[in-house]
């Protein structure tokens, strides 16, 4: 859960606003139990191998080879001043930028979220755009899709999405990319993405990105999905994190306690393959607090615009500044997908929206939450690792299949006035190392992940 506004939220206001939505708009969809998902609903892109790196156009930056290919800023193609609109602070940076070929979409699209893994150095930072084509063939522009730093220090740029960017057709909120009016029929046909890789001046340092890409989707309203049938059982051993336990911790990271689901949760599956703060990462941490690798998390997920740890790109690149771990977002199409993640090993963090009795044994109701799913029982229910637990006794979850596939998968909803809602329809992020084993390398690549 999260006491920021999810993005989501207000764009299904803005949403229903400009197409009419009202709660006879979507009926309710009927489809056997079992039948696999209509194929052409998201659409993977990502750029990540040598051969990748050097497809682009680069002004400054360069490919670099090896274990785990990257770019990196090798000679500065300018110099500009920027402010800081979080500090005030105007400074000087040196720059590159990398623009990818142009990605032309298996989906027309209504969203676009992109993801990326990188390192930035203390006094480096990157920018992330987006440039597309309509389905009209005309243009948008470029939109800022973040200004990302690992670290938080003085010399940092402080990691932020960028509100009120729009043309009047599609616009971009806190971390996604939406047509204004789907129901105008137009679409994102193919995009583009440029980095763009900064240093303080003479420093010699620079980012090193290690994989950028976007998941373009056009999911259908739908206040149901089709039921699917379970596949075999599995639990994955997941360490269990409560965001309860940090209630009033660090108001200036939004205050832990629910504001705090998707940090923690993304903590669990950094440490479920084996990677941790060191002591010295975690020496700023109140010693009176517990589990002060989720405080952490929360801290360097942290999107100063948005003001919360919900920004999910923030979220992704955060686990992959850890050693060799890949990260990205995106949208998986049925439950059957997640299980077969699952089957394989991985598990996956997903975002999703409901009232308290839409889940049962929950106890709560949100407006917008992530939860770890571990596993998948006998009878085919879920098995989620939930921060919105009171201890981390408690973080382990079996909730019925129907009803968690529901609440995860739909577009739209009831809030608790009978209003029609958004919901996120399959968002999840999904981690894992640089080097997976054949069936986990499998598994992602039936997904387009790599």
């Amino acid at each position: 859960m999260t006491s920021s506004t999810p993005r989501r939220t207000v764009l299904a206001a803005a949403l229903a606003a400009a197409a009419g939505t009202a709660a006879s708009a979507v009926p309710a969809v009927a489809a056997p139990t079992g039948r696999a998902p209509a194929p052409a609903l998201v659409d993977n892109r990502f750029w990540s191998s040598y051969a990748d790196w050097r497809s682009g156009t680069g002004a400054g930056t360069k490919a670099v080879p090896g274990h785990r290919p990257g770019l990196v800023l090798a000679r500065p193609e300018g110099r500009t001043d920027h402010t800081d609109p979080h500090t005030g602070r105007t400074s000087s940076w040196e720059y590159a930028s990398w623009t990818s070929p142009v990605h032309t979409s298996t989906v027309p699209a209504t969203e676009v979220i992109a993801s990326w893994n990188a390192r930035t150095p203390p006094g480096t930072w990157i920018r992330v755009e987006l440039s597309g084509t309509y389905s009209d063939s005309t243009a948008t522009p470029w939109y800022v899709l973040g200004r990302w730093a690992s670290g938080d220090g003085e010399e940092d740029v402080r990691r932020t999405s960028v509100d009120d960017q729009t043309d009047g057709r599609s616009s971009v909120w806190t971390d996604t990319f939406a047509i204004d009016d789907p129901a105008s029929g137009l679409r994102l046909r193919a995009y583009r993405l440029r980095l763009t890789l900064y240093r303080a001046p003479g420093s010699g340092l620079t980012p090193t990105v290690w994989r950028i890409g976007a998941m373009a989707s056009d999911v259908p309203d739908r206040f149901t999905v089709p039921a699917s049938a379970p596949g075999p059982a599995r639990e994955l051993a997941v360490p269990r994190y409560s965001q309860n336990t940090h209630v009033g911790q660090y108001p200036e990271y939004d205050n832990g306690g629910e504001a705090w689901c998707s940090p923690t949760s993304s903590q669990m599956v950094v440490e479920y393959w084996g990677r941790r703060p060191s002591a010295e990462d975690l020496a700023w941490v109140d010693p009176a607090f517990a589990d002060p690798q989720v405080c952490h998390a929360a801290r360097f997920t942290y999107d100063n615009q948005y003001e919360g740890c919900g920004n999910w790109p923030f979220n992704a690149a955060y686990a992959a500044t850890y050693p060799d771990m890949n990260a990205v977002v995106t949208r998986l199409r049925s439950l059957t997908e997640l299980e077969a993640l699952v089957r394989a090993g991985i598990p996956v963090i997903t975002s999703q929206s409901f009232l308290k009795e839409e889940l049962t044994g929950a106890g709560y109701g949100t407006s917008g939450h992530l939860m770890t799913v571990i596993g998948f029982t006998p009878d085919g229910d879920v098995v989620a690792n939930d921060p919105a637990s009171p201890g981390n006794e408690a973080v382990r979850r079996v909730y019925r299949r129907r009803e968690w596939e529901n609440i995860w998968l739909r577009t739209k909803r009831y809030d608790a006035s009978g209003k029609v809602r958004s919901g996120t329809g399959g968002v999840c992020y999904v981690y894992w190392p640089t080097d997976p084993t054949p069936a986990r390398r499998r598994a992602l690549r039936s997904l387009g992940l790599v």
